[in-house]
């Protein structure tokens, strides 16, 4: 782990940063600060950045025998109403006490003046989180199945949660959430861009003109993948907690599995700027549409509408990488060499994409 400071990442103290021209990430004096206040180990501090996240920013935090994962939102200045760690902290808690498999919160940080943005430590997990390596102990065709299934079965359950009455009722607004994400991304899609792609405008209309009507209400997590989820260090495969809970509200159900297969890694499928975990290309791994059909005999729901979902999961997703991008072309990402050049071609494959759900661009012959 490293323990120096590194450039604008990692620096010492404030009064170190003050001679940069971008501000630190981490600030070794602030978090060292914070930890005795909440009485975490003792010592000078080793840290690494962990995760695979392209917005917010998560450093594992060691000090004498104790380890935490600190968790914050990109440099400033945000959008309204993104990067909300202590929004995300609060989500987490609740869905810990109905059972939800999530991480320990164990403090949480408001006061921006440490960090320049609040952010909130959460307990350390002694799991793995598949990407582009299959485990060991999840190498074999039948662990393979075990693991897409465990990725479906842990989304089912998170849906059958009852959200009308506690605090999980003041999380969101399940009626209109549909409305609401088209009309929300279509105004983001100004700010967030320098270019001009005629699909984003195409797309949003035929999404606005074909709302289906949501089945359910429930958590919706906003990025619920195979990448945000932790695996048990052993077989047989489970999942021992659900990751990057930024966008989660409440609504409609089926917006977190058109998600989940819309990007979800298929033999045979094109690639796109959201293919992070590339595993399940690989032999024994469940389909998409085996996904799908698991999802509806655990929940009931009718997926005729799908495809809709679809489409929205990839035009959100084209509007959020385009603020990455857009981030990367004013130098705000100085040390994003691959993702953020990336997305000059990868937002027009994800909106061409959205356009194949819809039916609105001919299917790609392979």
């Amino acid at each position: 782990m490293h323990t120096v400071p590194d450039g604008v990442e990692v620096v010492a103290s404030w009064e170190r940063a003050r001679h940069l021209d971008s501000p630190p990430l981490l600030v070794l004096d602030a978090v060292t600060g914070f930890l005795d206040v909440h009485g975490i180990g003792r010592g000078p501090l080793a840290w690494q950045r962990i995760g695979d996240g392209h917005s917010n920013i998560t450093y594992l935090i060691r000090r004498g025998g104790d380890c935490v994962v600190l968790r914050r939102g990109p440099r400033p200045p945000l959008p309204r109403s993104t990067h909300d760690m202590v929004r995300e902290a609060r989500i987490q808690k609740i869905l810990g006490e109905h059972g939800v498999p999530v991480p320990e919160i164990v403090a949480v940080c408001e006061d921006e003046s440490l960090l320049g943005v609040p952010f909130y430590l959460m307990s350390r997990l002694d799991g793995i989180v598949v990407t582009d390596t299959i485990p060991p102990h999840l190498s074999s065709a039948e662990q393979r199945r075990a693991t897409s299934e465990a990725v479906v079965d842990t989304l089912a359950a998170l849906h059958e949660i009852d959200v009308t009455e506690g605090e999980l009722a003041s999380l969101g607004f399940p009626d209109g959430y549909l409305r609401r994400q088209v009309d929300r991304f279509r105004g983001l899609w100004e700010v967030n861009t320098t270019r001009s792609l005629p699909a984003v405008e195409r797309v949003g209309d035929w999404l606005g003109r074909n709302l289906p009507t949501s089945q359910a209400a429930s958590v919706v997590h906003g990025d619920y993948r195979m990448g945000n989820l932790m695996f048990a260090p052993q077989a047989p495969a489970g999942v021992l907690a659900i990751l990057d809970w930024e966008m989660a509200t409440l609504g409609d159900p089926l917006a977190d599995l058109g998600y989940l297969v819309a990007t979800y890694s298929e033999a045979g499928s094109p690639a796109t700027p959201l293919e992070l975990t590339r595993v399940t290309r690989s032999p024994g791994y469940l389909t998409r549409h085996r996904l799908a059909d698991r999802y509806q005999s655990r929940t009931g729901l009718d997926l005729t509408p799908l495809p809709w979902y679809q489409t929205l999961a990839l035009w959100k997703a084209a509007i959020f990488c385009e603020a990455i991008y857009t981030r990367w072309q004013r130098g705000e990402r100085p040390h994003d060499r691959t993702f953020g050049p990336s997305l000059e071609t990868g937002v027009p494959r994800l909106l061409e994409r959205a356009g194949r759900y819809a039916g609105l661009t001919a299917p790609t012959r392979h």
